[in-house]
């Protein structure tokens, strides 16, 4: 792989650390939103969104879309989309892995009391 793709990559993954960031494209991934809308459903200042919409967008992560006088804000294509996608069922997959081991466990306890 190229230096200058590796460097982009970095640079998607640290922007992608971030739960504030994640919790807006989670968003996104379903319908394009307003940035009011976004500070409704997260509960935060109008610019610590509008902060972390600009680095979203900066990134081409998200983009803009005007709607007679609002702005849109959308992920900005498949790509975004499948990323967030395989994250969220590799994440299920440990999920349900990590709970089967505890039911496992709590069987065996169960087994070895009786």
């Amino acid at each position: 792989m190229k230096k200058e793709a590796i460097n982009e990559l970095e640079q998607i993954f640290k922007l992608l650390g971030n739960k504030q960031r994640l919790t807006i494209l989670e968003l996104l991934r379903v319908r394009a939103y307003r940035v009011s809308e976004i500070v409704d459903v997260m509960q935060m200042e109008q610019s610590a969104i509008s902060h972390q919409l600009k680095l979203l967008r900066e990134a081409q992560l998200v983009q803009t879309k005007k709607q007679g006088r609002e702005v849109l804000y959308c992920l900005t294509d498949s790509h975004i989309l499948k990323l967030l996608d395989n994250a969220m069922q590799h994440v299920n997959h440990v999920l349900l892995h990590e709970s089967h081991e505890v039911y496992e466990l709590s069987q065996q306890s169960h087994d070895s009391n009786e």
